[in-house]
C-alpha cells in the first residue's frame, strides 16, 4: 500500500509538468533603502524541483528606482531555486548525497531522479554535485561559531592531520576532530610541503579554536608544520606521533631490503612460475576425472596411517597438485595487513621448506604409478633451489631475525592483532594506566636491546638492526607519549594513539570511489574530486547535522538561507578545474598538463628547435659575434 501511494503521488507530480505559474515580486518599498519599486521586465523560465516537479514560471521583476543592487527576487522562488538556476535546492542536495555519501554513478542518480519526475542530463548531475560541495563548504564555515561552541562544551578537541592520494597525484589534506569524528577542513595540495600545510592549520584554528592536541604521522612536512604551528601559538600543546606509523616505518626500514632480496631470489629461480605450471599441467591431465580425484583427495587427507605414502592413480596426481597449490597459498599465513606486518616472502620460504621435506617423505616409499612418482619428483625438483641454495638460507635467516626484532617492538607497543583477526584493532583509545604500561615496556625493550647489542664480531647485521630501532626511539620517543590531556574543570581525556580514524575515513572514501568508477587506481578520480567532498562524510554524524541544519531534510532550506543572507558560494562556471595550492615541485598538476599538451606549445618548441641561431659557447665568442644576426 505504501509503494502504491508513492507511485500515485509521483504520477500526480508528473501531471504538473509544464504548468505555468505566475510569480510577482512585492510592490512595496525597497527593503534596503526604502525607495519605490518599478517593473523592470517579465521573464518566463523553467524550474525543476522535487517538491514542485517541472514547471514554467512567469515572474514579474521589480527593481528599486534608486538603483539599489539588492536582490529583489520573489521570496517564493528564493526559497526553492538558487540565483540564476533552474534546478531547486532539494534536487542539488539529493544529487550531492547520492554522489558523495552513497558514491553512486551518474546514471544511477539520473534513474532515481527520473522515477521522481525530475529528468536531468549527466552533465547537469556532475555540475549539481560540484555546486552541492560549494554550498556545503560555505554552510560549514557559516556554522563555525556553533561548531566551536560544541568543542568548547567538550573541553577541547584533538586535531588529526593526514593526507592521502593515489600514485603521487590528487593529494588531499584533511584536518579531523578526533573526539567528535568531524572533518573540519580538506584541501587539494600539489604535494606534502610545510608551507602548504601550515596555513591550513592556522585557518582551522581561527574558525574552530585551538586544538588541545595534535596527532600526526611521521612525515617530515607534516611534522615540521605541526611543530611550527604550535611554536607560533606559544602554548603547551602535545604533538603526538601515530604509533602505527611509527611501527610501520621501523618495520619497513628493518625488512624492506631483505624482503626484496628474497623476492628477487624467488623470481630468479622461477619457483612460483614452475609451481603454477605444474598445478595447471596436472589439472589438464586429470581433465574430467578432476571432481572424483578431489573426493579421493579429501578421503586421503583424513587417513591416519603408518608412514607417508602417496595414493595411486588420479588420487596421487590430485595430492601432488594440492601440494603445489598449498605452497602457492602462502599469503594466507599472514593477517592481510600488508608489509611489514605481514612478511609474505618469508612465509613462502617456510612453506617451500615444509613442502620439500614432505615430498622427501613421500618419495621414501615411491608410488608404483609412474605418473604420480614423476609428478612428485618434479615437484621436489622445483623446490630444490630453496633448500640447497646458500643465498636463500642466508637471506631468510637475516630476514627472520629482523622480523623477530620487529615483533618484539610490536608486542611492547601492544599493536599485535588478536588471534584470527584480519587487521589491527580499529579502536586506538586506551586508558592512561595501559599507556603507562606500554611506555614502560618500550623503555624496558630499549634497555634490553642496548645490552644485547653485539659490539664486534660477525653479528653486524643484527647490530645494524638494533641501532636502527634505537635511533627511531631516540628521535620519535618524545612524540610517542602524552596522550592524556587535561581539560577545564580538572577532567582528563585520552587522545587516540594512532591516526586509524582518519585512515579509516580515507579507506571508506576510496572504497566508495572504486565502487562508483570500477577502477582500481583512483588517480584521475581524486584529481577531479572537489576537496570539499570530505565534508559530505560529516552528514553521517547526527550531532554534526543537528548543528549544521537540524536534519538532512532541512539542508535545502539552510542552503537557501545562505543565499538570502549573502553568504552563499560564488557560482562556478561549468567545467572549471578544481583549484589547488600549486608551488614549484616535480609533480605535473592537471592544469599544467593541459597547457603543456597544447598544439601551440609543441609548435613553438619545434619552431625554436629548427631555428639557425648561433651557439654561444664562451664569453669571448659571445662578445665577438654580437654583430651576427640570428
Amino acid at each position: 500500500m505504501l509503494r502504491q501511494q508513492c507511485a500515485e503521488g509521483q504520477a500526480r507530480l508528473r501531471v504538473t509538468c509544464g504548468v505555468l505559474v505566475e510569480v510577482q515580486t512585492t510592490e512595496g518599498p525597497c527593503p534596503a533603502c526604502g525607495a519605490g519599486m518599478q517593473v523592470q521586465k517579465t521573464v518566463v523560465r523553467r524550474g525543476v524541483s522535487l517538491s514542485l516537479g517541472s514547471l514554467q514560471i512567469r515572474q514579474t521583476m521589480r527593481v528599486c528606482v534608486g538603483g539599489c543592487p539588492a536582490d529583489h527576487r520573489a521570496p517564493q522562488l528564493a526559497a526553492v531555486f538558487p540565483v540564476r538556476a533552474t534546478v531547486g535546492y532539494d534536487v542539488m542536495v539529493r544529487v550531492g548525497l547520492e554522489r558523495f555519501v552513497h558514491h553512486r554513478q551518474r546514471e544511477e542518480i539520473r534513474a532515481t531522479l527520473a522515477a521522481e519526475g525530475v529528468d536531468l542530463s549527466a552533465g547537469e548531475i556532475s555540475l549539481l554535485a560540484v555546486r552541492f560541495v560549494d554550498y556545503l563548504d560555505a554552510l560549514h564555515r557559516a556554522r563555525a561559531p556553533e561548531l566551536r561552541a560544541a568543542f568548547d562544551a567538550d573541553g577541547g578537541w584533538p586535531l588529526h592531520l593526514d593526507a592521502t592520494g593515489e600514485d603521487g597525484r590528487g593529494t588531499l589534506l584533511v584536518v579531523y576532530a578526533g573526539w567528535r569524528g568531524w572533518v573540519l577542513g580538506s584541501w587539494k595540495i600539489s604535494t606534502e610541503r610545510t608551507e602548504l600545510i601550515l596555513p591550513k592549520l592556522q585557518q582551522v584554528a581561527d574558525l574552530f579554536g585551538v586544538p588541545c592536541a595534535i596527532m600526526r604521522d611521521l612525515g617530515r612536512a607534516v611534522s615540521e608544520a605541526a611543530a611550527t604551528f604550535v611554536a607560533k601559538l606559544k602554548l603547551r600543546i602535545p604533538v603526538l606521533a601515530c604509533h602505527l606509523h611509527f611501527l610501520r616505518d621501523i618495520g619497513k626500514d628493518l625488512m624492506r631490503r631483505g624482503h626484496d632480496q628474497l623476492r628477487e631470489r624467488f623470481r630468479h629461480e622461477k619457483v612460483l612460475a614452475h609451481l603454477r605450471s605444474l598445478a595447471r599441467e596436472i589439472g589438464r591431465r586429470l581433465g574430467a576425472h578432476l571432481p572424483q580425484a578431489r573426493q579421493e583427495l579429501v578421503r586421503w587427507q583424513g587417513l591416519v596411517e603408518q608412514g607417508h605414502r602417496l595414493p595411486e592413480g588420479h588420487a596421487g596426481l590430485a595430492v601432488v597438485r594440492a601440494l603445489a597449490q598449498w605452497v602457492l597459498d602462502f599469503p594466507s599465513d599472514g593477517f592481510d595487513q600488508g608489509f611489514p606486518f605481514d612478511v609474505p616472502m618469508l612465509d613462502l620460504y617456510d612453506r617451500c621448506h615444509k613442502a620439500a621435506r614432505a615430498a622427501d617423505a613421500f618419495l621414501r616409499i615411491p608410488p608404483h604409478d609412474m605418473q604420480v612418482r614423476k609428478a612428485c619428483e618434479r615437484f621436489r625438483h622445483v623446490l630444490k633451489p630453496v633448500g640447497n641454495d646458500a643465498p636463500f638460507e642466508q637471506q631468510a635467516r637475516r630476514l627472520r631475525a629482523r622480523r623477530e626484532l620487529f615483533e618484539r617492538l610490536r608486542t611492547a607497543l601492544r599493536l599485535d592483532p588478536k588471534p584470527g583477526a584480519a587487521s589491527l584493532p580499529k579502536s586506538a583509545t586506551i586508558e592512561a594506566r595501559d599507556l603507562d604500561q606500554i611506555r614502560l615496556a618500550v623503555r624496558k625493550l630499549a634497555a634490553e636491546l642496548r645490552r644485547q647489542r653485539p659490539d664486534r664480531g660477525p653479528a653486524q647485521d643484527m647490530r645494524t638492526a638494533i641501532d636502527l630501532v634505537l635511533d627511531h626511539l631516540d628521535r620519535h620517543g618524545p612524540a610517542l607519549w602524552g596522550h592524556q590531556v587535561r581539560l577545564p574543570g580538572g577532567r582528563t581525556r585520552m587522545v587516540d594513539r594512532t591516526n586509524n580514524v582518519l585512515e579509516g575515513l580515507f579507506h571508506v572514501l576510496k572504497h566508495g570511489e572504486r565502487r562508483r568508477s570500477g577502477r582500481k587506481l583512483l588517480t584521475q578520480d581524486l584529481e577531479q574530486m572537489p576537496p570539499g567532498a570530505m565534508l559530505a562524510m560529516n552528514l553521517t554524524c547526527a550531532d554534526y547535522v543537528q548543528i549544521l541544519c537540524g536534519s538532512i531534510e532541512q539542508l535545502p532550506a539552510a542552503f537557501a538561507e545562505l543565499d538570502a543572507t549573502g553568504h552563499g558560494p560564488t557560482p562556478r562556471r561549468p567545467g572549471k578545474a578544481v583549484q589547488t595550492d600549486e608551488i614549484v615541485s616535480s609533480s605535473l598538476p592537471n592544469v599544467d598538463r593541459k597547457l603543456a599538451r597544447t598544439d601551440g606549445m609543441s609548435r613553438r618548441v619545434r619552431a625554436a628547435a629548427a631555428s639557425r641561431a648561433p651557439r654561444w659557447t664562451t664569453p669571448a665568442q659571445r662578445s665577438g659575434n654580437r654583430r651576427l644576426t640570428p
